[in-house]
């Protein structure tokens, strides 16, 4: 029976569930996607290129491995190295008598930059990497020569066919390439391309003698990688279970298959952690929204239908069989917005996925999986949401007794639960614990999904107060708003008194949307301008910098530098990342010599003038973090999981501009996979000397792609690269604030078109159309103010806590212009939502408006 009466009250109350059935199917697309991107950092494809027609390949262990002990359990925990982690050339003797293996080639991998006549660095398709190999490698890959002949010296090169196209080169041209040391000129002795294909998608080549590759990669004694080629007729499979045995006791990998690509795009592994904590921490947020703002628009529907609820419970409808029936229109709407948002969501992954891509936070060689496990998930959990939205939004139309229900569906009981007061305060009371607990997290990882966490936690406490909330608001605003309008002032007051519930239904989504938004910008620009005047202040005694448009600046360009009269010095930054036992910390490589002359980490303890080899300087976060101190040595796995013990020469507070670590920049290059270095910073006898620009601006000129900034150019160049950092952030966030927007839209369209009878009897007793439209303007400005209260304190108690926890400072930073343009979106979105349904509305004549049905 209500099953039958759930599907008949959804055919002839279509318009009713317009409201629910957007919201769900908003975050039937948003978690699909969010899906989509989780289970593509789990099993994300990463197609080899390079290694298509090489059977096995054998290469270091590119994880870092521990051992974690919990409740007396041990579990071994993995997390890809940084950087391309090195294996020892003498390998490939254990492995050339192997059955089955008709050659072991080694494979060296560098990073190669060609430049175009004019100075300009040509990088792969689509900005992708541009590598160096040794000639000898070319058997493992797709290539053959198209033209010309195989390098024979240290002066030669191939191209690919893609590449020499891009430079305007030809056999016998001069090509200048950057690779790991000084840019030098190659002639161009051949053209390789596939046989199969004219490029590759994601990758350029250049193939250099083997002598000059072994020069260029920088690692004597050690290979990428070592190519198995089997014999023919062997089994690969065999063959690999062969080469497993041989290097038992080793911690050499061996790949086939599907794992190739891993190695191959060792960006693109990393990049699969990313993702698993990106998609995991929005979905977890997009789901707790998507119940949220669920659970509001049901109760508003609920509340519209008061009086069909009542006419039920009065004709003997027992209030489980209401909840019954309104749970059942919950899972039709749910099945059917969910399987449309699911399909939706799948394009929206796409969408995302080429944003991420955009910004340089995803490699294109990371493609997406595609399986229906995301969607048919979305699919129950927008259900599973619906049905629970909907059940506990029923519970107090439910219980009413029948001889009460029709006198409660006239007129809106103006008592306010006390279970949903207290849990309010209870869920108030979780928010404020968490702003602690923000308080004394010091990272980006641990920082992050307990800031949105909080954010949301507060808007549900927000919901469930709305009504007390309300009344405040309205007691606090009904004199102002008699005062300056005593028509629709004084009607919108009422009003608002009357109907709790309804301005707690709109007040909702509108906080919902100015916190989340303000917190998702605002936590970019707290840490954005913090690391800046940390930067700023710390680079001040620096004149110049030397930034490089290609890989990086060579020493050969510093030394060149360090040359020009008037130069007192020039410190070499190279930026990586490293781990101290579990903990993975930002760290920076610089020249040990003159380093505390050019750069101020404000030192609380030590000297950075102590920096020399074997030592490390460490934030106070780091040295908190690790419980060390001046004097203590410190155990780091270096980029490509080389492991060293360094002593502690000084504690410094700015961390957060330049890194938890300071490393010598030797040690840094020696276990990267480009050592060259990210900028230069140079101090001059006297910055306005004449001729002081000129001289280093000819000295960088001698280098392609090199370029001297000014103090200016390089807050600029700063700003730019933070801006593009922060965009991953704002696409993923950005979903989420235009879920709530439309949240907001929906909610104030369903409230407003749901008063057609109201504003009837409101024109019948003598009221204009314009002043109906005032009172409803009033009453959105009130809505409007309140939420922005709201609003602002969720998202400055929490971004004061974040701030606290990541800057040490409490003051987050937010700018007044974005601020504005947050509170007056939301207050556009409210009145255009209100005001164009209540145009509608009173266009019908008001007699036949009383007769329509709600």
């Amino acid at each position: 029976m209500m099953l039958s009466l759930a599907w008949s009250t959804l055919r002839a109350r279509k318009g009713g569930f317009i409201g629910a059935f957007t919201a769900l199917l908003c975050a039937a697309a948003l978690i699909t996607a969010c899906g989509v991107l989780l289970e593509t950092g789990l099993r994300g494809g990463i197609p080899t290129e390079r290694y298509a027609g090489t059977p096995v390949v054998v290469t270091a262990d590119q994880n870092l491995h521990w051992t974690k002990h919990k409740k007396g359990k041990e579990k071994v925990k993995s997390k890809p190295l940084p950087e391309r982690a090195w294996l020892a050339a003498d390998t490939a003797d254990r492995l050339r008598n192997v059955p089955g293996v008709r050659a072991v080639v080694p494979e060296l991998t560098f990073p190669a930059t060609a430049f175009t006549t004019q100075g300009a660095p040509l990088g792969g398709p689509g900005d992708g990497p541009s590598w160096g190999h040794a000639w000898d490698s070319a058997v493992l890959t797709p290539f053959a020569l198209t033209a010309g002949t195989a390098p024979t010296g240290p002066d030669d090169v191939v191209l690919d066919a893609d590449l020499a196209r891009r430079a305007g080169a030809a056999v016998g041209s001069q090509v200048t390439v950057q690779s790991t040391a000084a840019p030098k000129t190659y002639r161009v002795t051949g053209i390789a391309a596939p046989q199969d294909r004219t490029g590759l998608a994601r990758q350029t080549t250049l193939f250099f003698h083997t002598a000059e590759a072994a020069r260029l990669a920088g690692h004597p004694g050690q290979v990428a990688a070592l190519g198995i080629l089997t014999a023919p007729g062997a089994d690969t499979s065999a063959v690999a279970d062969d080469v497993k045995a041989a290097l038992a006791g080793t911690t050499a990998q061996v790949r086939t298959g599907d794992a190739r690509g891993p190695v191959e795009f060792i960006d693109a592994a990393k990049a699969r952690v990313t993702l698993i904590s990106l998609g995991g921490a929005l979905g977890g947020t997009s789901l707790l929204v998507a119940i949220l703002v669920v659970c509001g628009t049901f109760a508003l529907s609920l509340q519209q239908r008061r009086r069909e609820i009542a006419l039920l419970r009065a004709v003997g409808a027992t209030p489980r069989q209401i909840r019954r029936m309104v749970g059942l229109e919950a899972v039709f709407v749910g099945l059917l917005a969910g399987a449309l948002g699911a399909f939706a969501g799948l394009g929206l992954a796409r969408w995302m996925h080429g944003r991420f891509v955009e910004a340089g936070a995803m490699p294109k060689t990371l493609e997406l999986a595609a399986s229906p496990f995301p969607a048919i998930g979305a699919v129950l959990a927008t259900v599973a949401a619906a049905w629970a939205a909907a059940r506990i939004s029923a519970r107090r139309p439910a219980r009413i007794r029948p001889t009460e229900a029709l006198a409660d569906a006239a007129i809106e009981s103006p008592r306010i639960p006390v279970l949903r007061t207290v849990f309010g305060a209870v869920l108030l009371a979780g928010y404020i614990a968490l702003l602690l607990v923000l308080r004394n997290l010091h990272t980006d990882a641990a920082a992050t999904p307990v800031t949105f966490l909080s954010v949301v936690l507060a808007a549900v406490a927000v919901s469930l107060l709305g009504p007390v909330l309300a009344r405040a608001a309205t007691a606090v605003l009904a004199l102002p708003m008699r005062l300056l309008s005593p028509v629709g002032g004084r009607l919108a007051a009422s009003n608002n008194r009357a109907r709790l519930q309804r301005v707690a239904a709109v007040v909702t989504p509108l906080a919902l949307a100015i916190g989340m938004t303000s917190t998702i910008l605002f936590v970019q620009t707290t840490t954005a301008h913090a690391a800046s005047a940390q930067v700023a202040a710390g680079t001040e005694r620096a004149d110049y910098v030397l930034a490089s448009a290609g890989p990086g600046v060579p020493r050969a360009a510093v030394d060149a530098v360090r040359n020009v009269p008037g130069v007192a010095g020039a410190t070499q930054i190279l930026r990586t990342n490293v781990r101290a036992g579990q903990d993975k910390f930002p760290a920076q490589g610089v020249t040990t010599e003159g380093a505390a002359h050019m750069l101020d980490l404000k030192a609380t303890a030590g000297d950075l003038g102590a920096l020399v080899p074997d030592t490390v300087a460490v934030s106070t976060q780091a040295a908190r973090t690790k419980h060390v101190g001046v004097g203590d040595p410190l155990e780091i796995t270096l980029g490509d999981g080389v492991k060293t013990t360094l002593r502690v020469v000084a504690v410094y507070e700015r961390g957060l501009g330049f890194g938890d670590l300071t490393l010598p920049h030797d040690l840094v290059a020696a276990h990267v996979d480009n050592p060259l270095a990210a900028q230069v910073l140079i101090r001059t006898d006297d910055a306005q000397a004449p001729g002081t620009r000129a001289a280093l601006d000819a000295a960088a000129a001698a280098f392609p792609g090199l370029k001297v900034l000014g103090r200016a150019e390089i807050e600029a160049a700063r700003k730019d690269q933070q801006g593009t950092q922060a965009q991953v952030n704002y696409v993923a966030m950005g979903l989420i604030i235009a879920f709530t927007a439309i949240a907001i839209v929906n909610t104030l369209v369903m409230a407003t078109a749901a008063r057609t009878r109201e504003f009837a009897l409101m024109r019948l007793v003598g009221m204009t159309r314009r002043q109906i439209l005032l009172m409803l303007r009033w009453e959105t400005l009130t809505a409007v103010l309140t939420a922005t209260v709201l609003g602002t304190a969720i998202a400055w108690g929490t971004l004061s806590s974040y701030a606290a926890g990541m800057t040490g400072t409490g003051t987050p930073y937010a700018p007044p212009a974005t601020y504005a343009a947050i509170v007056g979106t939301a207050a556009l979105l409210a009145l255009a939502a209100t005001v164009l349904p209540a145009r509608l509305a009173l266009r019908a004549r008001p007699a036949d408006a009383i007769g329509t049905k709600e």
